[in-house]
């Protein structure tokens, strides 16, 4: 069986076979044809009792933030620590020709040819959030294959960049020292998920840094209070989202970074957050997985394909409202199942 093969390659392979099955097996897990989707489930399946054992952290910020410098540093400095790390880098995909540049192991050159980092560059083909579709398979096939610390770098498309919090332990945004005034830092989105605000580039202008800190935990303290009810308790056994600067180019502020990692997962360990947070994360992804296929059923449908042209012809020409014309093809749907 493929999956037989395939698990004795990622979970006890030596270093090379397991870098080379953790690659065919992530392909795998992003191909669209049936039969390799047949085999996906039935990879992860074998794959799912060696995993949930490592700390997912999620990285997100805007472009040009750092965020690639940062998760470098954090990799090595991780290594160094005696941990093993994955990286999942999702890269935009261009929407005039579908393809995708793929060039975050470039920016990780020492990292990305360390034994103990394994870095796979995903394209986001379209999907919203900031992440790729098949992210959530593919940390499980790196907790197979025993990297303990798995990291998701997102897009960074912006403050809509919100699907990462819903797939990892714990939430990171970045940030610049200039990001904006103090309206720009209350404004809902990704700042009101985040575990934890980071200052990069502190170093440039650490005046800025330190009113960005500033104006930056005054939000989340008020963002608390009227949005994320955990973070509204004033209770010592609840995290409250933290903000601290750093110098990911110059390695500065790294080590105080991960201790602060280490206090939230002990934290959110002890209370239970975490075991609840990944059991409620696990039926959203099977909700999200349903949406995707009923989506590609009723695409598939053979009613819908044969009506589609005349109403989307219609629609382009004014002569059919789009809404209408959505349920024509939704009651072709469900009359034919």
């Amino acid at each position: 069986m493929i999956s037989g093969d395939w698990l004795q390659g990622v979970v006890h392979g030596s270093a090379p076979v397991r870098r080379r099955a953790m690659a065919k097996a992530i392909t795998l897990l992003e191909s669209t044809r049936a039969d390799h989707r047949a085999q996906a489930d039935e990879l992860l399946t074998t794959l799912l009792p060696h995993t949930g054992r490592a700390f997912r952290l999620g990285i997100s910020g805007v472009p040009g933030v750092g965020k690639s410098t940062f998760i470098e540093a954090l990799g090595l400095y991780l290594i160094g620590q005696g941990h093993r790390v994955a990286v999942l880098a999702v890269d935009p995909s261009s929407t005039v020709s579908g393809g995708s540049i793929l060039g975050d192991k470039t920016r990780m050159e020492h990292l990305s040819v360390h034994d103990q980092a394994y870095i796979r560059p995903s394209p986001s083909s379209g999907t919203l959030g900031g992440v790729a579709e098949k992210t959530r398979e593919a940390m499980l096939v790196c907790e197979a294959a025993g990297y303990d610390i798995v990291i998701v770098e997102t897009v960074g498309v912006g403050q809509s960049e919100t699907a990462v919090s819903g797939m990892t332990d714990m939430f990171v945004l970045l940030q610049l020292p200039n990001a904006g005034d103090d309206l720009q830092a209350i404004k809902k989105g990704v700042m009101e998920l985040a575990d934890l605000v980071v200052i990069n580039k502190a170093d440039i202008d650490p005046n800025a840094a330190m009113r960005a800190q500033a104006q930056i935990t005054s939000s989340l303290r008020l963002l608390g209070l009227h949005g994320h009810p955990d973070h509204a308790r004033h209770d010592d056994s609840v995290w409250h989202p933290q903000v601290i600067q750093i110098s990911a180019l110059l390695g500065q502020g790294v080590d105080a970074f991960w201790n602060t990692v280490r206090r939230f997962r002990d934290l959110q360990t002890a209370s239970g957050r975490l075991a609840a947070r990944r059991q409620q994360q696990a039926l959203a992804w099977m909700w999200e997985r349903i949406d995707a296929g009923l989506k590609q059923a009723f695409r598939q449908n053979p009613k819908v394909r044969e009506q589609l042209p005349a109403l989307e012809q219609q629609v382009r020409n004014g002569q059919l409202a789009a809404s209408t014309a959505a349920r024509t093809l939704l009651a072709a749907h469900a009359a034919a199942l």
